[in-house]
This record gives C-alpha cells, structure tokens and sequence, in this order.
C-alpha cells in the first residue's frame, strides 16, 4: 500500500547515493523484514513505508501493538536522518518520544518520517503513523525523535 504525501520540508541529501545505502541497511534490518515493513517512498530528509497489519502484530485486543507503532515510528525518523548525512556517516536514534492518539486495528499501518531540522551532531525528526482501512487513513500517533550524527563510522557490518 502507497500513500504520498508532499515531503514537509524539502532538503538536499550531502550523499547523492543515499539511496543505494539506505537500501543496503534495509537488507539488514532484520526486524523490519520479519515485520512486513517496507519502504514506498524515499527523497532526501524524507521515508514513507507500510506494512500490512498480521495478527502476531497486534496486541490481545487486536489493535496494533504500541511497540509495532513505535518501530515504525524509529525506522521512518531515522532514515530520514540518515538520507541527510554524508557518505560515511550514519545516526542513531537518541530520543524518541510516542504520542498515541487511538488504536489502530485496520488492514495496514503507514508512517512517514522527516528531518525537521538537520545539524552537525543532532538531526530533529518528527513521524506520523496511520491505520489504513480499506482507502481510508486515520492519524493514530505522532512521533518526535533526535537523531545522532556519527561522523565517519558508517562501515560494512558483518552479514549473516
């Protein structure tokens, strides 16, 4: 499922390959595969993903679980980071913070994250997560995160 939505904010990536990197750190994010997460949008300061909503994603009153929502909440904000910095750079997340608005409990869950303010060692990120049912979308959290910049450590990390 792909739902656009103009990016807040437009910037221009310091890495003009950032996508062939952020594609080579989602073929090692082994929980966001095992979720179904998957990218459907991806420009500089900028990630939309969707993942449709299994049951062993949702919590013992069927609605998506908390820790589902803030995943997607950490893996939109801080590849939105990470599209920002340099070719040999890579952030952490740092702080994040979910607010909850209602429960989801739809056919999928879509988040969109974006760099708010880019800095040297801080990128402030925001997310929104949705329920999508059937063609509709209800905002069902907002996230608020930091990401940390750290320079010259983005290396090749074993694969298994």
């Amino acid at each position: 499922m792909s739902q656009k939505f103009p990016a807040p904010i437009k910037y221009v990536s310091k890495n003009p390959a950032f996508r062939d990197l952020i594609n080579d750190k989602i073929s090692r994010q082994y929980f966001m595969n095992h979720i179904g997460f998957h990218l459907t949008h991806v420009e500089d300061g900028y990630i939309e993903g969707s993942a449709i909503m299994e049951p062993f994603l949702r919590q013992q009153d069927g609605n998506f679980h908390g820790g589902v929502i803030a995943t997607v909440a950490d893996l939109v904000t801080g590849l939105a980071a990470f599209s920002l910095v340099g070719p040999h750079d890579r952030v952490v997340t740092s702080d994040l913070k979910i607010s909850y608005f209602s429960p989801g409990y739809g056919d999928h869950i879509f988040a969109r994250g974006w760099v708010l303010k880019p800095g040297k060692r801080l990128h402030y990120c925001e997310g929104e997560i949705y329920d999508i049912r059937g063609e509709e979308s209800f905002l069902i959290a907002k996230a608020y995160a930091i990401m940390a910049v750290i320079e010259d450590k983005n290396k090749e990390i074993f694969k298994k």
